[in-house]
């Protein structure tokens, strides 16, 4: 799964620091509703994850109403220029084309 996000203007280290280590609780609730990897690269405010996960849909009702996500999205809601409140039905970014 690709996934786009878009840091407020002058978050971009603190974005960093916080992801440098997240919280226990965190890892094992994100592995617990399938996650297998989560990349994030950054340009600029703008921010490309790359998420293997069994079940993304799953993963998120998971993850929606988790004890160790909730405190996460709200502090990344400080973080990012639209945060994630989980109502949507986020299917990613649309592959456009790959190397076979």
């Amino acid at each position: 799964m690709a996934l786009h996000t878009r840091l407020k203007p002058g978050k971009e280290a603190e974005y960093e620091s916080v992801h440098a280590v997240i919280p226990p609780e965190l890892d094992e609730a994100l592995r617990g509703a399938g996650v297998r990897s989560w990349r994030i690269w950054r340009d600029g405010l703008d921010l490309f994850h790359v998420v293997e996960v069994e079940d993304y849909a799953k993963m998120r009702a998971i993850l929606r109403d988790h004890p160790a996500n909730i405190p996460w999205q709200a502090r990344m809601s400080e973080l990012l220029d639209v945060e994630d409140d989980y109502s949507g039905g986020d299917s990613g970014l649309g592959l456009v084309w790959e190397l076979p």
